[in-house]
């Protein structure tokens, strides 16, 4: 039935049309940002779990960062004790050659002691990075923490969890360099005039300063290891939340593509459907004439 009051093709091409138009927009926006889901409009769940995992992402930065800073004290202070290891070991020799000296032999034995003592404060006190000495502390007794993770709970919380360094036998002197730490007996060394007994005692604090350092420098050195590990596995794992994040929100550019192709087609089909149906008006109106 052909009506000059309703055009219903007309209506039901326009209607095509519009929908066309808007499904047009969509993969145009899609393209143009690369996202399928750019808006909580676009699909609430899918936005909300992507932006929770992009906000804990970034916590994985700021954790790598600090695994990357607690790495640097770590590897400073290891080169540090290594050093002073080889200095004891140093005066260790000299001691073993002041038994059965001479007192001016022991006098001369004793400066070199003195240049050594004097070398393993410096060591110490350089073993300094962005701030923080583990070689020359205050406080042994308190570990070094370093953030190593942030962890998301499946009710939401969170957990930031942190690796813990021993210092007990790290620290060889206090901050300023004085008695207050490992180095405390060695630092008292003094040969000149003393008998070989006192100079056996001098070989036994140095053997059990040794022993210290020694145990000092293993556990750096594994600590070194996990958080070079945990920085490994924090990497891994932000490369696998982007990816996951990039499978619930990213646009698949391919498809979008053809489908933009399909809809521009659809388009032009429209406008020429909706010009189609508004001749009928005018073919009703050449009956009258």
């Amino acid at each position: 039935m052909s009506s000059i009051n309703t055009n219903s093709s007309a209506m039901l091409a326009l209607q095509s049309l519009a929908a066309t138009n808007k499904a047009l927009d969509t993969t145009q926006s899609r393209i143009s940002t690369g996202y399928r889901v750019a808006e909580a409009s676009d699909n609430a769940a899918y936005w909300s779990i992507a932006t929770t995992m992009r906000s804990d992402n970034k916590a994985f930065s700021s954790v790598q960062d600090a695994l990357g800073l607690g790495s640097a004290k770590i590897d400073t202070a290891y080169t540090g004790m290594n050093k002073a290891i080889e200095v004891v070991d140093d005066i260790k020799q000299k001691l073993v050659s002041a038994l059965g000296a001479s007192d001016e032999d022991k006098a001369k034995i004793q400066t070199e002691i003195g240049q050594l003592q004097e070398q393993l404060k410096s060591t110490a006190l350089a073993a300094n990075y962005a701030g923080s000495n583990l070689l020359a502390n205050d406080d042994s007794a308190t570990p070094l923490q370093i953030v190593a993770s942030y962890d998301r709970a499946s009710d939401g919380t969170t957990t930031v969890n942190r690796i813990s360094v021993d210092l007990s036998n790290v620290v060889l002197f206090a901050a300023d360099g004085t008695d207050g730490g490992l180095l405390d007996d060695t630092m008292a060394i003094d040969v000149t005039g003393a008998d070989d007994t006192t100079i056996e005692g001098f070989l036994a604090d140095v053997e059990t300063a040794l022993s210290s350092m020694a145990t000092g420098a293993s556990n750096l050195g594994a600590a070194k290891t996990r958080v070079d590990m945990q920085t490994e596995f924090v990497s891994a794992l932000k490369d696998s939340i982007e990816r996951g994040v990039g499978q619930l929100v990213d646009a698949d550019m391919n498809a979008e593509s053809a489908r933009l192709s399909a809809l521009q087609t659809q388009q032009q089909l429209g406008i020429q459907a909706l010009s189609i149906a508004n001749s009928n008006s005018q073919n009703i109106l050449s009956l009258f004439r």
